[in-house]
């Protein structure tokens, strides 16, 4: 393992990492490789102005470690402003696994990846993202006490995360159409996942119409029969008839491509990173009439939940606390109708201004 320091200017200026790490204002990145268990990790500790760097391990088999090494440096730089626009006393960070999270876990492999974690003194506190479940933090706690999501605790926060979105697409329908009922409305689910599937669960009983497609033909069978959703093909969920589009996968849904064939005039959804390039698509999505609630803003629920386990709060504060990001997607919009620029300049703003009420922060 080694942990990134500039030396010098030189260093700085030669090494494409630590360049990278400089221009989106990056604290420290543990490398962290163990040949014995074959873990393989990145975690990225962006910020820690106002508090300790919260963020989930994501384990995604990347094209390469370049792939790795981009996604957590965005990821955790999400997780920053995340937590500072949900008032959250908590810094940024987040981690990747590079492997199969379907053939390569092991109970030894966790372990390993929570001595990492457990190394890093508390700058940085874990919990589970993409492709990893509450049974695997468990195996991290065993080596760390610097993780949260624990079965028994606060557990699996996809259904806190899956509420808040929900919550935050009522407001920006409301801005959108007048109302927050989503009775009637077409709405494209791309992904059903743990949060996904909450999602839908909250979209049916409203009587929406819902649209759904994921590339695990297991999962999407069972979610369609449950709440009666129509599944379409992973790369038709683009040309649905919509209204709204929640991208619940991965992140860089919302691009040239896409925004040429998409129909919606709202973008809600779980995903991270929804817009490839937040310049252009940020502006696009604006100049094309659509709401965009900025990612980090509205599936705050989650790390609202892993919050609540780490101050020793209740589950019912946790939902309490998610149903506030209705307010704060509200906010948002009318900001931005207000000042004419697009959504997600207006929560970046929001979140570095707390973070510089407490301190600098390079953005």
């Amino acid at each position: 393992m080694s942990d990134l320091t500039v030396t010098s200017l030189t260093d700085l200026n030669s090494n494409p990492v630590i360049h990278q790490m400089s221009l989106m204002g990056h604290e420290q990145i543990l490398f962290c490789n163990d040949h014995a268990t074959g873990l393989k990790a990145i975690i990225a500790v962006h910020n820690t102005v106002l508090g300790p760097a919260l963020g989930g391990t994501r384990m995604w088999m990347y094209d390469n470690e370049m792939e790795a090494l981009n996604d957590v440096l965005r990821l955790s730089r999400g997780m920053t402003y995340k937590n500072a626009i949900s008032g959250l006393k908590l810094g940024g960070g987040k981690a990747v696994i590079i492997g199969d999270s379907k053939t390569q876990k092991s109970e030894a492999l966790f372990r390993r990846f929570g001595q990492f974690v457990n190394g890093l003194a508390g700058k940085y506190i874990t919990a589970e993202d993409v492709g990893i479940s509450p049974s695997d933090m468990q195996w991290v706690s065993e080596e760390t006490n610097y993780v949260v999501g624990l079965p028994g605790k606060s557990g699996d926060p996809s259904p806190v995360t899956a509420f808040g979105v929900y919550m935050g697409m009522k407001a920006a329908a409301k801005m959108q159409y007048g109302s927050d009922d989503l009775s009637g409305k077409t709405i494209a689910v791309q992904g059903v996942g743990h949060v996904g599937e909450y999602l839908v669960s909250h979209l049916a009983s409203e009587n929406a119409k819902v649209f759904v497609t994921d590339i695990n033909q297991e999962a999407l069978k069972r979610v369609s029969e449950k709440y009666g959703a129509t599944i379409v093909s992973p790369d038709e969920i683009y040309d649905v008839k919509m209204d709204i589009y929640a991208p619940c996968a991965l992140g860089a849904t919302v691009n040239d491509e896409t925004l040429a064939r998409l129909s919606c005039s709202v973008i809600a959804g779980a995903a991270n990173n929804q817009l490839k390039d937040e310049k252009i698509h940020g502006l696009e999505v604006m100049k094309r009439g659509i709401i965009y609630a900025p990612d980090f803003a509205i599936n705050a629920g989650g790390v609202i939940n892993c919050f609540s386990e780490v101050e020793g709060l209740t589950l019912e504060w946790a939902h309490q606390k998610a149903e506030e990001i209705y307010g704060t997607i509200y906010n948002i919009v009318k900001r931005s109708q207000d000042e004419g620029v697009p959504t997600y300049q207006i929560a970046n703003k929001m979140a570095e201004e707390r973070v510089q009420s407490k301190g600098s922060l390079n953005l």
